[in-house]
Order: C-alpha cells, then structure tokens, then sequence
C-alpha cells in the first residue's frame, strides 16, 4: 500500500519494543535504504512520517517480512546524501522518543572499480582435462598426506587464479574431482560449503568481480541437483561481499558488504573528509529480499580501533575494519571478525550493539600465552555453550606479526574475561599467509584449515597433528576450504564418448558431474542406436572412468548405483 505523510496516532500506541534500521542516531544510511520494523506485524506498523532536512516528506509502500514478525518502508525515492532523516510513528521504537528516531544518510562515493581477473602462470599439470566432458577444466588437487583416521566427507573450495577456468568445486580425499562449475571468465566464486535452507542441505557460495580485498556480486543457494533455487542479493545501496554468506537457523541470510563513504579520518593522522569503507552485516529475508537487520562499523567501532593506517593516496579507501566472517551465535546473537582491528565481536542481534571485544585495542578479554591473533579470518565460537573459538591466524599483516599462520582453538571464560589457547594447527613446513583462511571444526573434533592466499589445505586431529594435507597446482588461492559430507544428483545425463587412437583401438571414457552415488558404469553398444548390447560393466575410477572396447557404431553407457540400479543414462553416442 501507498503511505502518504501523516501524523501518528497516539491512541494506536503499542508497548511491543520494535527494533528499527537503519539505527536511531546512525550516520551512515544508505539515499537508497528502506527503514526496517521488527518485532510486530507488518500490518501493525501503521501510519509513518518519513522526513528528509533536505529532501522534505517521502511517500512509499510497506512490505511484509516472510515470518510476520515485520515488514519494511520502501520509499518512493531516495534520500539526500548527509540530510537527516526523522521517522515519527505510533510504535515503541527502540532507541527512539515516543516512537520518533532520526538518523543521517552518508555521503557515498561510487564503488572501487572492479579488477580484470588474474590467472596463474601455467605449469605442468595444472589443470585436468576430461574426454567425457572437454568443457571442464579444474585446477589439479595434489594429496600429500592422507590418513586412515581423517573425518569423512569431500573437500568444498574455489580456485581463484584459474590457470583456465575459476568457480566452485568438489574434490575428494584423493584429490580427484567430484563436482566443478565454471564461472565466466570475469568471474570467482568464495566460500563454496554444504549449509541448511528451510531445513535441506543446500549448497551455497559467493559469486562476482573483487577488487582490493572487496567483492562486489550475489550469493547462490543450489539444490542437491545443483539447480539454483534462490539468489541472494544485499540491499540498501550495497552489493554482495565476497567474505560470507551464512543461512541462519531461520533460513535468513548473512551477508556482508563494503560501502565508500566520506568520513572523518582526523583521529588516525586522515584526512577530515577521507574515503573510508563502512562494513556492512546484513540480514536479508530470502523469499522477499527484504533487510531484517543492518550493522554498520563506522556506528559502533571508532577507526582509531584500526591497527592500519590511512592510505598516503587520499583517493584510495580507508580499510579500517575489513569485515570476513558473520556468524550466528548459539544465544541469538551475531560474531562479527573484522582483520584490520585484529578483533572479533559480539554484537546485538535486534539493536546491532557491541557486546563484547575479543582482541584488538579495545578487547573485553585478557590473552594467555601464545593466545592473541592478529589479522585473523573466519572466527566462529564453537560448542553448544560458546566457550570456545577457532580463528585462521594470518599474522601476515603486512607487516608481520607472526612467523606463520595457524589455526587456533581459544577457551574463553566470560565471567573472569580471559582468553586461553586450547591448540594451535601449524602446516609443516610452516606457512604465512597475508590474506584470507578458515579454520573450521569438524564433527569429529578434528580441524579443517584453509591456508588462504597459500595454496594448502590441512586437516589436524585434536591434538593437533596434521593428518591430511593436499595443495593447489601452481600459484593458486581460495578464500576458504571445507570438508562436508554429501549427496549429488544432478538433473543432467551422465557424460559419455568413444575415441579412437591411432592403433585403432576403441577407449569408452564415462563422467557425471557432481553425481556422488555412482559406483558403477555399464558400457552399450551396437549396430542400432535402438538395438544397444552390454560391452563391459566398470567399477566407477575418479571423476571420468574409461575402458578399453570393441568397436560398434553406436555407445551409451548407464551410471549404477552399488545396488546396480541405474541412475541415469547418458546420450548414445558415435565414436570419435
């Protein structure tokens, strides 16, 4: 429905709290922002007054959250950048006086500009080829170590440097691939994982151009037939970040995003007027795309909390925080990692306030030996009680503060405020990377580390021994690195050709991208592409299994599940 401007009712007065965002005395709102009610019925919010100093009174529609529990007011048209906004209601606003808050719309700057793909130079064996499938071609996995002891489930990661085609992807303990997506060319792919959507598992990942640190795309939710069932856009004037995107228990999404707005830098030795990046922690509705909650950095974390400086070109943005993980605490609240403040937060999931400081200048906690971390990645609180953290230790800086990165398990203790090192995982030879990495705990109590900017990935047991570890070929990366258990059934036929070498001899090569329960291939063929006979049955070998055959002049082959039941079957096909 049309809102025109009008006065609130005071006999329609609620006492229901009602949280509202952007924040009552936030500062840097988006001109495109939508103003969000939580806590009520959308049909309970009633009539607002929506005023710009500048802009005067604003008209727009409100639309429901999917859940009940709010809805949002969509202006008509934007708001001025650096006016003051005042929102006067009937409802109990938190934060607000007798239902009227104001909050100052920032003075943006157009996003940094996004930066041609880099792809590794190539070296031998980079990348695999597949004569089922020649449009697939992955970087190469390459298995060190690999122990009877690891936890089950494939490997989840995304190649960001090619050496020919980025995108998400699935290997196995073996190194031998599972399941890929080739992205276009201008493209990467972050934070490839198995999650849970309206209580199934799904399989999501970040995808877009980067630039600096920073992302700007959308985030993807696939079905186990990799089918895309829903895309997740940010709002409020930002895209999507590359750095997370978590479906909560409520089947919301997080997501971050990096938003250049003028600010005043005086503090840190900046200028009055710097471009400083205000981080972003959104929560979006998926059916709707509509905002449920926003926190904003420059509200509530001061730059002088940076442990960065300025940039001498003043042209450049001010990274100050630099957001890279958003998690959903077991309480209801959210963690918030920030790399550039060398801290992780507890922040208030209806009101966006800090509740507490783990690290940096203005930490709520005290270190122990060899427990504090610097320009950490993915910290997550662990553990049905929340007392323990795990975190990728970069130390890399620059400068360095470390010797190497590492995984890390912290034990905290919140009522005396301490912080303790439970163990540390450390990649032998030792690594040191300067940017991204993940340390994520496995339901066996092992710990899965991505090695970020360095092409590793590790598995240590809880003692922490490493018992797995495999890398990249070449000077490859990937944001992070997962290990999930999982189930493919795609919707497309199985892959399947015939070749001919120059002795004459027939080989079948049979793939199925991202089908996990194939065992089996039964290999057709015949005179008649309607009058096909068993030529071989042949136990499924990696990705793409060949046999030697006979030759006819028509081939399929049909993929077998361990019951020999067939799973699908694959075009008939003529030998090459």
């Amino acid at each position: 429905m049309l809102l025109e401007a009008s006065a609130p009712t005071a006999s329609a007065s609620t006492a229901v709290p009602v949280d509202v965002f952007p924040i009552p005395g936030g500062k840097v709102a988006a001109p495109q922002t939508q103003l969000t009610f939580r806590g009520i019925p959308a049909s309970a919010i009633g009539a607002i007054t929506v005023t710009g100093s500048s802009s005067g009174v604003h008209t727009g529609t409100i639309e429901a959250d999917s859940d009940g529990h709010g809805g949002s007011f969509l202006p008509t048209k934007p708001f001025t950048a650096g006016e003051t906004v005042t929102v006067s209601t009937h409802l109990d606003i938190v934060g607000g006086t007798d239902g009227t808050y104001k909050f100052t719309v920032a003075r943006p700057l157009r996003p940094i500009r996004l930066a041609s793909p880099w792809f590794a130079p190539r070296t031998p064996h980079d990348a695999h080829g597949y004569h089922s499938n020649p449009s697939l071609h992955p970087v190469a996995v390459t298995v060190d170590k690999n122990s009877d002891h690891t936890a089950p489930g494939y490997i989840f990661l995304a190649p960001q440097a090619g050496p020919i085609q980025d995108g998400p992807m699935i290997v196995d303990s073996h190194g031998n691939l599972v399941w890929f997506k080739p992205l276009p060319r201008n493209d990467v792919a972050t934070d490839v994982r198995v999650q849970r959507y309206e209580g199934k598992p799904v399989l999501t990942w970040w995808q877009g151009s980067w630039n600096a640190g920073t992302g700007r795309g959308v985030d993807e939710i696939d079905n186990t037939s990799y089918q895309t069932i829903a895309t997740v856009h940010a709002s409020n004037g930002v895209e999507a970040d590359l750095h997370e995107f978590t479906i909560t228990s409520d089947s919301t999404a997080l997501v971050t995003a990096y938003y250049p707005v003028r600010w005043n830098a005086s503090a840190v030795h900046g200028s009055k007027n710097a471009i400083v990046f205000d981080c972003v922690v959104q929560e979006i509705d998926i059916p709707t795309g509509l905002v449920l909650f926003q926190w904003d950095s420059l509200d509530h974390v001061p730059v002088t909390d940076s442990e960065t400086a300025p940039p001498k070109d003043a042209g450049h943005p001010y990274n100050y925080f630099h957001v890279n993980s958003v998690q959903e605490a077991a309480g209801g609240n959210l963690i918030v990692s920030a790399r550039n403040t060398w801290a992780a937060y507890e922040i208030n999931h209806q009101t966006g306030a800090v509740m507490w400081t783990l690290g940096g200048k203005a930490s709520s906690f005290k270190f122990g030996a060899g427990a504090s971390f610097a320009f950490q990645h993915d910290v997550r609180l662990q553990g049905k009680d929340d007392t323990e953290v795990t975190t990728f230790d970069d130390g890399a800086g620059p400068p360095a503060v470390h010797s190497s990165s590492r995984g890390l398990s912290l034990r905290l203790n919140t009522s005396k405020k301490t912080a303790t090192e439970i163990v540390q995982d450390e990649h032998s030879p030792p690594l040191l990377a300067i940017q991204e990495g993940n340390d994520e705990q496995l339901s066996n109590g092992d710990d899965f580390v991505g090695w970020g900017q360095q092409p590793y990935m590790s598995e240590f047991n809880s003692s922490g021994q490493e018992i797995f570890d495999a890398r990249l070929a070449g000077d490859n990366s990937t944001y992070r690195i997962y290990r999930f258990t999982w189930e493919g059934f795609p919707k497309s036929k199985p892959s399947f050709a015939v070749t001919r070498n120059s002795e004459g001899q027939y080989t079948a090569w049979a793939s199925w991208n991202g089908a996990t329960e194939v065992k089996s291939w039964r290999i057709l063929g015949g005179s008649s592409s309607k009058s096909l006979h068993t030529l071989a049955t042949i136990s499924r070998d990696n990705f793409e299994s060949s046999t030697k055959v006979p030759y006819e002049r028509y081939y399929q082959t049909l993929a077998l599940n361990w019951r020999h039941q067939t799973l699908g079957t694959s075009a008939v096909v003529q030998p090459k």
